[in-house]
């Protein structure tokens, strides 16, 4: 197909699929579809930012499934939230499908595709979990109480799915369950039986979605199994030639998150526990041992950052990896040994404990240079020791960009006016990377018009915790010239807990949520569906947060989002930029907080009648000298520091709503 061919159809097909929709054509919407044909077509990288509204879904994935059609191969789609997901599977494709097929002569084919302990697994449903003993535990012998009630409702919803076809996924399950309920009713792909194995191999819900992604056109999914593909070495997913990155912002922190591993006393306790009937009870007794001197050992270790492991700790690291090796073996000798499904997943779950025990320890115990270690408290009591990599850029040009072609995308690609934070971050900088062009589609709004960004300059710095008295009066003052209809984005959970209580108290006739309160799904429900109702939280709202209308017209951030001095990863990122010449402050601390600043400003404009005000209670985002980078990364809003101003104008917002 020629370049002029291939245009023509990408611009047919756009037309053809927003008109499915039943929308328009956005600016920037055909420049970005021609932009990502043309780098799939040429196989350089793209990095483009997308405005919200701009339609950015539809203008990647029309020349991506042109893409496939052509090529026989599936194009990979990763994204960071359900939401999207959800928006993808149940809208956009559906709507292309219908447009493309009259063009493509066939339907189109598209599936999702997630890690295996997204998706319910029926042994467990049916069989029951293992025990602290590894013993399966049945349906009919539950434990009354909480835990046991979401279990019991996330198995009836399993069954559900059977009957009725369902996709199995944990996503679907509304309302949602809890992580730890969760773990009784799925697995990870070690624990798995295998399709062959198992008993109920032919109705299970992975291997299901796995056969639906084999000759899909497009396979959704998300950053953390692109991530297990393309780093691990894995073959999860299809294999494909193209992947497009949607919320690309987040890529490289949730690569790092699948590359973090955590060690602590408990679960080395829980892996020798549930060893014993399979191996010899005194090596399994060795590893316990071994944890209770992590466990002490660990009372004696500094809370934070270890540039080196002392002496002490080190040789008890040494202790759990040799006891867990010991243990290891005893499972491989009894490998061939022909056993019950129940008694093969209770083997399965147990050796997968203590092979992630071994693969942490030793990792610990090698203290890499490209390894971050730190000790921390955990939440429900005792202390764990935590391993990170320094950088995942190498590994993300390596693995991904050195073997596909990416489009990442995003509303917040472009830093301080600059794309070269993202393209550090993917490893697309320094000698020998490869070649990449950017893109900024811009955005539908007006921001001139629909926004102003005030920052509250008079206001002293803020301390490291709690809010000052003086940021206090300014929110109040703020919300109630708002008359409500206010999202505030706080540094803290203690930050955000303040102010609503001070909110309430100063401003009894506003409904004040905070997070904590309720799951977020039901506090954002309450927020959107009450113009009075304001909403007060931490990072999970900073970003995905979508409440369009006169619910969200001021968005007040408490402080600029730095990352706190003493976190081990940003920190040891920061010295390592330094020791190799760098501004360690500015590359890492400034990017992170600009990255955040920009996405909590984009909770306010969602739609282009949207009106109201982004208040930054933090003066340093004009008086310091980082102050324009950060700023030169936010929407193109009217400015002001005049207080008065700007409460005349959300009095007057609130009037007309």
């Amino acid at each position: 197909m020629s370049e002029g061919d291939a245009t023509a159809g990408i611009e047919k097909l756009l037309a053809a699929a927003v008109g499915a929709i039943g929308g328009a054509e956005r600016p920037g919407q055909v420049e970005m579809a021609q932009a990502v044909g043309e780098s799939v077509a040429d196989g350089k990288h793209l990095l483009v930012q997308a405005g919200t509204g701009t339609g950015k879904s539809l203008a990647y994935l029309v020349p991506s499934l042109l893409h496939a059609d052509a090529d026989d191969g599936p194009v990979i789609v990763a994204t960071a939230t359900l939401a999207l997901q959800a928006q993808l599977v149940d809208r956009d494709l559906p709507a292309l499908a219908e447009a493309a097929e009259p063009l493509l002569g066939r339907p189109p084919k598209w599936a999702t595709l997630k890690g295996r302990a997204n998706y319910a697994c029926l042994h467990r449903v049916r069989e029951g979990a293992p025990d602290d003993q590894g013993e399966l535990v049945p349906v009919e012998e539950l434990s009354a109480g909480p835990l046991g009630a979401e279990v019991l409702r996330a198995r009836e919803w399993a069954e559900q799915q059977v009957a009725t076809s369902g996709t199995g996924d944990r996503d679907r399950l509304e309302p949602g369950v809890s992580d730890r309920a969760w773990s009784q009713v799925a697995v990870s792909s070690r624990e798995c039986l295998g399709a062959a194995r198992c008993p109920y191999g032919k109705e299970c819900f992975a291997e299901l979605a796995r056969a639906r992604s084999d000759g899909a056109d497009v396979v959704v999914t998300n950053h953390a199994l692109l991530a297990i593909d393309a780093l691990e070495g894995l073959p999860v997913l299809p294999d494909h030639d193209v992947v497009v990155v949607d919320e690309a912002h987040e890529l490289a922190a949730r690569v790092t998150s699948v590359a973090t591993a955590d060690l602590w006393p408990g679960v080395i306790d829980r892996a020798a526990v549930r060893s014993r009937v399979h191996v010899d009870d005194g090596d399994a007794e060795e590893l316990r041992a071994a944890g209770e001197q992590l466990r002490a050992a660990l009372l004696d270790a500094p809370v934070g950052r270890l540039d080196t492991v002392p002496e002490a700790l080190l040789a008890t690291l040494v202790g759990v990896r040799d006891a867990a090796r010991a243990v290891q073996s005893g499972f491989t000798a009894t490998a061939r040994e022909e056993r019950a499904a129940d008694v093969e997943a209770s083997r399965r779950a147990a050796k997968t404990m203590v092979d992630d025990v071994y693969g942490t320890a030793e990792r610990l115990v090698a203290n890499g240079e490209y390894d971050v270690l730190w000790v921390e408290d955990r939440e429900r009591g005792g202390r764990s020791l935590r391993v990170a990599p320094l950088s995942v850029a190498g590994l993300l040009r390596e693995r991904l960009f050195g073997q596909n072609t990416v489009v990442a995308t995003s509303a917040t690609l472009e830093l301080g006016g600059s794309f070269d934070a993202a393209a550090g971050a993917f490893g697309l900088t320094g000698e020998g990377a490869p070649a990449w062009r950017a893109l900024d589609v811009g955005s539908p709004f007006d921001y001139g018009k629909q926004a102003i960004l005030y920052v509250a300059r008079d206001l002293p710095t803020p301390g490291r915790d709690g809010l000052r008295p003086e940021a206090v009066d300014a929110l109040v003052e703020l919300m109630a010239s708002a008359g409500g209809r206010t999202l505030g984005l706080f540094s803290s959970r203690r930050a955000a807990q303040e102010a609503a209580e001070a909110v309430r108290k100063r401003l009894p006739g506003l409904p004040v949520l905070c997070q904590g309160d309720d799951v977020v799904a039901t506090l954002l429900r309450t927020f959107a569906a009450d113009e009075k109702t304001c909403l007060f939280g931490t990072l999970s709202l900073w970003q995905g947060v979508d409440v369009p209308g006169g619910s969200c017209q001021l968005v007040v951030i408490d402080r600029i989002p730095f990352p706190r001095p003493d976190e081990p990863l940003s920190s040891a990122r920061q010295r390592a930029v330094e020791k190799a010449g760098g501004n360690g402050f500015m590359s890492v601390a400034a990017t992170h907080a600009a990255l955040l600043l920009a996405q909590g400003a984009g909770r306010l404009i969602r739609r282009s009648t949207d009106r109201g005000v982004v208040a930054v209670l933090d003066p340093r985002l004009v008086t310091a000298r980082y102050g324009s980078y950060l700023r030169a990364s936010l929407p193109p809003m009217w400015f002001t520091s005049d207080k008065a101003i700007v409460s005349g104008a959300l009095q007057r917002l609130a009037v007309s709503s």
